[in-house]
């Protein structure tokens, strides 16, 4: 290790120091277990480590810096905070961000708002409406919390949606290919676009920049949503919305989210998988059924989810990994330690924490990966009725899955900007398109210094570039499935 004081080795103790003193063997990076692991900051040489790997960048003139597996499930607030002091006292500004973000909350960031310029608060996002509609949620709680633009490094910290995958990409996973086009349609892109600079996310290109299209770089460099981005303030959801289906009726609909749903979770029953906090009410349900000579011993949710004819879910308690040998010699640490399975997929274990980078979707529903001798596929069941991960400490939860479909519908998000306007988003998350509505009046409910009351607006619709009639004191529009609307309003 470089001690970049004397210029010399790192010595303390009367010996030399190296990497492999300073790391946390046991915090290694769930889904890179031999690239990452947490550095000691309580010891000189891992001081030491960290600080010459940043003045390192700094000398090669790097900007940005993202920093993994030290947040969310893996926060580890000690490495961010020493960090952050380094980067405090180099003769050059980097922008500081965190990563990947699962399992983040609005109190979890506050810890580490004023350490950084930006931190992820979903799993990675590709190219699917699953992982579009997920960030919606997120960002009105962020927003709510008064997260957006809070106190950060040398200035101020964002929460960060991850990547935009538009234009030419690959396969999770696959950096070389085989190559194509992105999977969301126009009016879902447009959609993405304008939730992220509305909640003026940091904008980060997912794409083949040497093969952008025409249309990918008009939607990445609209003026309107760059403004929107950089220069507009009270930003938040805007609830104060009607909407009226067009076209397709209720039952249509509820047999589309039903279907939509039941595919994306792996588990054969219509439940939800989740983590939470084990302080959390919602994390105790867990109980042992017993074994008959046909049925192993499960672990089973007793909460009673949805219709009281459904099954519970349950989890089947699997064999030790370990050889003999190890089992010996990991007896105290481990014992007690399970390893759950579904019951048509015995090779494949509960994660709490993924191997690979989770998208939003998949980490809403929990995991199931092959079965493998680490931390993060360790459970504890506890007297009080809870299911506890080795690895992150987050406990496992479940939710009846109408739960998870009911995030659907219409939301709309407001801000202003610098010169007076006021922006406003419609967003159709449903099956049909939509008609959404919002009354002039109703925008001072969530812009108070704005005097509203009888005054005469010009509004115009981004995306299609129309000037819109404000027809007694309402905006109305029709929004195409999966699509939205971007209103400017000037108001006298």
């Amino acid at each position: 290790i470089l001690d970049t004081i004397s210029g010399g080795a790192y010595e303390e103790s009367g010996r030399k120091w190296s990497a492999k003193d300073i790391g946390i063997k046991e915090r290694a990076c769930a889904w890179m277990q031999h690239g990452f692991m947490s550095v000691d900051t309580k010891l000189g040489a891992g001081r030491a480590f960290l600080r010459s790997l940043y003045e390192q960048y700094a000398e090669w003139g790097v900007d940005f810096v993202k920093h993994d597996c030290v947040f969310g499930d893996d926060l580890d607030i000690n490495e961010i905070s020493f960090v952050s002091e380094v980067l405090k006292q180099l003769d050059r500004p980097i922008l500081y961000s965190l990563s990947p973000g699962t399992s983040v909350t609005p109190a979890m960031a506050e810890d580490v708002s004023g350490l950084v310029n930006m931190y992820r608060i979903t799993g990675d996002d590709w190219d699917s409406w699953g992982d579009v509609i997920a960030h919606f949620d997120v960002t009105r709680d962020f927003s709510t919390a008064s997260m957006i633009g809070a106190m950060g490094l040398l200035g101020k910290s964002w929460p960060d949606l991850d990547m935009l995958p538009l234009g030419w990409l690959t396969d999770p996973g696959s950096n070389e290919g085989p190559h194509r086009r992105s999977n969301l349609n126009p009016d879902e892109q447009r959609t993405q676009m304008t939730l992220w600079s509305m909640a003026k996310s940091p904008l980060m290109f997912g794409g083949d920049v040497r093969k952008l299209d025409e249309t990918t770089y008009n939607l990445i460099t609209n003026p309107t949503l760059l403004e929107i981005n950089s220069f507009s303030s009270n930003n938040m959801e805007f609830p104060y919305i009607t909407s009226m289906m067009d076209s397709k009726s209720r039952d249509d609909i509820l047999a589309w989210l039903s279907t939509r749903s039941l595919t994306s979770v792996e588990i054969s029953d219509p439940h939800v998988l989740g983590l939470t906090s084990c302080m959390n009410s919602k994390a105790i349900g867990w109980s042992i059924n017993q074994a008959s000579d046909q049925d192993p011993e499960k672990i089973c949710w007793k909460e009673k989810l949805g219709s009281k004819h459904q099954a519970p879910l349950c989890l089947y308690k699997r064999g030790s990994l370990l050889p003999l040998d190890e089992r010996m010699t990991y007896k105290q640490q481990y014992q007690g330690k399970l390893h759950l399975t579904a019951t048509d997929r015995m090779d494949s274990c509960l994660s709490a924490s993924s191997n690979q980078k989770l998208t939003s979707k998949e980490f809403k529903r929990g995991a199931l990966l092959p079965c493998r001798w680490d931390t993060n596929q360790m459970w504890e069941l506890n007297f009080n009725g809870t299911l506890v991960n080795s690895y992150s400490g987050l406990c496992a939860t479940v939710n009846d899955v109408e739960a998870k479909v009911s995030s659907g519908g219409t939301r709309s998000w407001i801000a202003t900007g610098r010169r007076g306007e006021i922006y406003i988003a419609f967003f159709n998350l449903s099956p049909a398109k939509t008609v959404i509505s919002a009354k002039i009046s109703d925008l001072a409910k969530v812009l108070p210094s704005k005097n509203l009351k009888g005054t005469s607006c010009k509004c115009k619709e981004v995306w299609s570039g129309k000037e819109i009639a404000v027809t007694d004191q309402t905006i109305s529009m029709a929004a195409e499935i999966h699509g939205s609307a971007l209103f400017v309003l000037n108001c006298d």
